[in-house]
């Protein structure tokens, strides 16, 4: 067989001939069992989770070499696939015996349990290199042995091998636990919608749509890669498949344009990244947060659009301002109007994605909605010059199976980490922890969450980070942000009694403060200083339940967010480092340019914490939208030293701190007053700076 097998660049196997047949109707099996169970859930959720985990952990032993480049010891690798996805079958159809013994593993128990573990290790270990492994087998030592040997407050008395292989398993946070569930229905179904997307020649339609929007403005190119990316997020919602995908038509149009090699790849790094920010997908993690939440999944989405909007803007100011830097001229078109992309393969991509939306908003399950938003895109593409016959809709259900190897082996391995998490009790810790070091101040958790989110990212892909950084810090985050209603109602005089003699009880040295009217710094300070024994059952008392479910939102969408930096950050930015081979630019270069490019991702978790961008009425998102899009362009043009015409230091920071006013929370005349004064710099800028060689937009 070793003549149908060949290695690729990334030292993957590549099977040709009848390997290559028997391995696309595996997954084409694999796609049809799992549309077909979300319609009859034929199989208890343990059996469903165990058999997805079983299914891709065969596929990547299969295709992921023990030794990367070899050719060799594939026999080695198809037994070791086997021998996981056998042992992951077999422990979830022996639960019942487990228990019926008294919760005791016998030695065909303990063989699969660690036949699993480890399965999971190695092949995440092939799939995403070696921090993630390293974690799991720390997260699972310490609890076992080491945990009882460290000092302070993460010491952990110990559990015994045989409890800790069975909470591993079958415990509601371990491999085939509740994350498990978001990859074997969720995250699965939406990347085979994704997958009828791109073989529907949607793929195309969004780069014609972009060059017909935006090929004739200045930094055209530029802005073609971001609305691209924009709408290739809505079928992936991942970064690098993003910049691989858009990136090779994207990139060499930005270098011709006149952009240097290293900021084309930053832009389609930066914009890319952004795929996982745009409804309704957002790749993996708005099905992980709706899960933790327990915020339904059309919500999350909803209140997502206009800051992932804002973002894209973003990046979009910073194309234009170059290219104005820069005196760059447009580009054609090359004839591309919207009529032309709409009619070329707009059904493909506008009717099935308006279903989806239009079934989550009526109230229907994402499983559902995306079950039958593949069934429109084959519908629609009859409607195309690309149709979708059987031929079509096998190939889809094979690369959306292939494409989802990587995300289903994770997923169901970060469990293990998620798992000790909650066992230990290390996510409280390190919650307390953040609220100490960060003395109940937002801005400064943010920066030590930002930190976190940056350490983790440079070994951690996004959703990985995305879950461990939310188990460890947003409880933290959650509880700091509802405190902002407890300190309002303190100023306003609104405590009930009840809250009132707590937190009498928690600081009786400030009695007399209390009996008076108390100004917003003095009340942050004092609920600032209260112990977490008082300050949670006050937030209890006081808090409304719809107030403490919209900062559980903030604090997760803020971690979220965070996450999605190890894309553009060096030392390890994949999304750059991809936009970079393609432009032909050094690696940390482009990773540079892509994070700088890439500042809405700090900029934005900074508006969830302190103004009502993801919880107020529409009148009230809008305006942050609206004060933010000015504010974002001024920074954009301070950090560039040009608006539409460069200009000098002086202009740079009066633009700097106007667009930090712009947007600057809880001060509506501030905000005004910054607005008005980017307008000013924007009209001064166009009066008096000298002006370029004109090239008419």
């Amino acid at each position: 067989m070793t003549h149908d097998v060949e290695i690729d660049d990334a030292g993957l196997r590549v099977f040709t001939g009848w390997p290559h047949r028997v391995l696309s109707i595996l997954c084409f099996a694999i796609a049809v069992g799992a549309i077909y169970v979300a319609f009859d859930p034929v199989l208890s959720e343990l059996e469903r989770n165990a058999l997805h985990f079983a299914s891709f952990a065969a596929l990547a032993a299969i295709y992921y070499p023990l030794v990367r480049g070899s050719r060799a010891a594939l026999i080695f690798d198809v037994v070791f696939g086997v021998a996981v996805a056998a042992s992951a079958i077999y422990l979830s159809l022996a639960e019942n015996a487990i228990y019926d013994r008294g919760v005791k593993l016998s030695t065909l128990d303990w063989i699969a349990a660690l036949i699993s573990i480890a399965g999971a290790i190695e092949l995440t270990r092939r799939l995403t290199g070696w921090i993630i492994p390293l974690l799991i087998v720390a997260s699972l030592t310490y609890v076992a042995f080491w945990g009882q040997f460290v000092g302070g407050i993460f010491a952990f008395p110990g559990l015994k091998v045989e409890t800790v292989l069975f909470r591993s398993i079958y415990g509601d946070d371990g491999m085939f636990g509740s994350i498990a569930r978001i990859s074997s229905t969720y995250v699965f179904l939406f990347i085979i919608f994704g997958a009828f997307l791109l073989r529907s020649g949607a793929g195309d339609f969004v780069i014609n749509l972009a060059r017909a929007v935006a090929g004739r403005l200045v930094g055209g190119p530029g802005i073609v890669a971001v609305i691209a990316s924009g709408l290739t997020g809505t079928i992936s919602g991942s970064a690098v498949a993003n910049t691989a995908s858009t990136g090779v038509i994207t990139i060499p149009l930005m270098k011709k344009a006149g952009f240097s090699p290293r900021f084309a790849g930053g832009v389609e790094a930066a914009a890319s990244t952004g795929g996982q920010l745009m409804p309704p997908i957002m790749g993996a993690g708005a099905f992980v947060m709706a899960s933790f939440t327990q915020i339904p999944y059309e919500k999350i989405v909803a209140v997502a659009a206009l800051p992932a909007l804002l973002y894209f803007l973003s990046v979009a100011f910073f194309v234009r301002i170059e290219a104005r830097r820069n005196n760059l001229p447009p580009m054609s078109s090359d004839g591309q109007t919207l009529a032309s992309a709409f009619k070329q393969g707009g059904a493909s991509f506008l009717i099935p994605i308006t279903l989806l939306i239009g079934l989550l908003v009526a109230g229907y399950t994402p499983t559902y909605a995306a079950v039958f938003g593949i069934s429109a895109v084959v519908a629609s593409s009859w409607l195309t010059q690309t149709r979708m016959g059987p031929r079509a809709v096998f190939e889809a259900l094979v690369m959306g199976t292939r494409a989802m190897i990587l995300t289903a082996v994770l997923l169901v391995s970060v469990g293990l980490i998620v798992n000790v998490i909650s066992t230990a009790g290390i996510g409280n810790t390190f919650s307390l922890m953040i609220a100490s070091w960060s003395g109940g101040n937002i801005l400064i958790a943010l920066v030590l969450v930002a930190l976190a989110s940056l350490v983790l990212g440079m070994g951690l892909p996004v959703t990985a980070a995305y879950i461990v950084l939310a188990t460890l810090s947003a409880p933290a985050l959650a509880g700091m942000i509802a405190d902002q209603f407890v300190i309002a109602q303190l100023v306003a005089g609104n405590l009930p009694d009840g809250a009132r003699a707590l937190l009498m009880f928690g600081v009786p040295e400030q009695a007399e403060m209390l009996a008076r009217t108390l100004t917003r710094p003095e009340a942050t300070s004092l609920i600032r200083a209260l112990p977490l024994e008082v300050a949670a059952p006050l937030r209890d008392l006081v808090v409304p339940a719809d107030v403490a479910l919209t900062a559980l939102l903030s604090a997760h969408m803020i971690v979220f967010w965070l996450s999605q930096d190890s894309n553009v950050t060096p030392p390890v930015a994949l999304a750059a480092f991809t936009a970079a081979a393609i432009a032909k630019a050094p690696a940390m270069a482009t990773g540079v340019a892509s994070w700088k490019l890439a500042k809405g991702l700090y900029i934005m978790p900074i508006l969830f914490a302190f103004t009502p961008f993801l919880s107020g009425n529409w009148p009230e998102m809008f305006r942050i939208f609206a004060f933010g899009l000015l504010g974002i362009y001024a920074i954009s043009a301070a950090l560039q030293g040009c608006m539409e015409r460069p200009f000098g230091w002086v202009m740079r920071a009066l633009s700097l701190v106007a667009g930090i006013a712009s947007f600057w929370p809880g001060s509506l005349v501030l905000n005004i007053g910054g607005a008005v004064a980017v307008v000013a710099l924007l009209v001064i800028n166009l009066k008096v700076s000298p002006k370029p060689e004109a090239h008419a937009m």
